[in-house]
């Protein structure tokens, strides 16, 4: 029985199968502890996937029964001559336009469903990329102004908390289905965790659209500047997580990635998680690649240990596939057949 979890009215934990595509890993921020981004100087760097590329891997998923598609980039990347000089080449102005392509590729020519995280977006093209996604999502990772001005987000301006809030709240006025969450380690100090906590919560409860809150630990990766830092300690861990749960009602799931925390990912269980978020049978987790997904079996046998079964989800969840969050008619019957699938399983 769970410890914290008094609210828990399921015996699942969640999951959805997903492939994990990033559209490029170029980046105008610059964060202490990112493993993600990539110089265009670097030989093998992402400057911008072609859309055929996208394609075979969509198609690559198809066969592994993958029923998302992750797409993620760095933010403003179109702000690097490199990329735009390839968007140019492709035919594209921005990559709104590209990433809107892609999605829309997406779900007529494949059985995925998109999901896109690319960072913060001015309302006109979120309104945009809506059409061709079932949900979207950006970690707020925290709301204080303080990191700002330190290691963590000193050279990261689209990491203001002020203008991160106001994309999830673009979000909640155009109804769409958001996840987002905070990551911890980095700097911050324990009323911050409460306050990047609440301010999440606020907006929650304003326009009811977020779906899932994830509570990421900072890991150490190999040549990242806050490579010397300490990583949170499993009681930061349980701490944070038990509020989160407090803090959210039964209809907001509580995620902690399982790539993260391999040896203590059942703790969190009993905390009040109930959703192991998004994991590939066939590509890497590239925010974080020095952890690797478990496999789905391992992912099973912790969930079964612990006390619960282990049930597939699509990136949306079940209560937001209507005519409200998703406006075009035919992604909208898509995923309700990918929903009815999965109920059927």
């Amino acid at each position: 029985m769970a410890l914290a979890n008094s609210k828990r009215e399921s015996d699942y934990v969640t999951y959805s199968k997903n492939v994990f595509i990033p559209l490029t890993k170029i980046c105008r921020n610059d964060c202490g502890y990112c493993a993600f981004k990539q110089s265009p100087d670097d030989p093998d760097a992402i400057i911008l996937l072609d859309k055929e590329e996208v394609l075979a891997t969509l198609k690559e998923a198809e066969k592994y029964g993958c029923k998302e598609a992750l797409f993620t980039m760095g933010e403003d990347a179109d702000t690097e001559p490199a990329v735009k000089a390839k968007l140019e080449k492709s035919g594209y102005n921005n990559m709104i336009d590209y990433i809107y392509d892609i999605c829309k590729m997406t779900v007529e020519e494949t059985d995925l469903l998109p999901h896109t995280n690319a960072g913060n977006f001015p309302y006109e093209d979120m309104k945009k990329l809506k059409e061709y996604n079932i949900s979207m999502g950006m970690m707020l990772e925290s709301s204080s102004e303080r990191l700002m001005s330190t290691i963590a987000h000193e050279k990261s301006p689209g990491k203001d908390p002020k203008i991160r809030l106001q994309t999830i709240e673009n979000a909640g006025k155009l109804n769409i289905a958001y996840t987002t969450g905070i990551l911890i380690g980095i700097g911050e100090t324990k009323e911050e965790i409460a306050d990047s906590l609440l301010k999440i919560k606020e907006l929650c409860d304003k326009y009811g659209h977020i779906q899932e809150v994830i509570i990421q630990n900072f890991t150490v990766s190999p040549g990242i500047e806050m490579e010397s830092y300490e990583e949170p300690s499993l009681l930061d861990m349980v701490r944070t997580v038990a509020a989160a749960q407090l803090l959210f009602d039964e209809d907001v799931s509580v995620q902690v990635p399982p790539n993260l925390n391999y040896e203590t990912s059942q703790i969190f269980l009993l905390c009040g998680t109930d959703d192991w978020g998004g994991v590939s049978p066939l590509s890497e987790d590239y925010v974080n690649p020095s952890s690797p997904w478990p496999t789905l079996e391992k992912l099973e046998k912790l969930t079964n240990d612990a006390g619960y079964e282990l049930k597939e989800r699509l990136a949306i969840y079940e209560k937001y596939i209507n005519e409200k969050y998703i406006e075009n008619p035919d992604l909208l019957e898509k995923t309700k057949r990918a929903q009815e699938e999965i109920n059927n399983n």
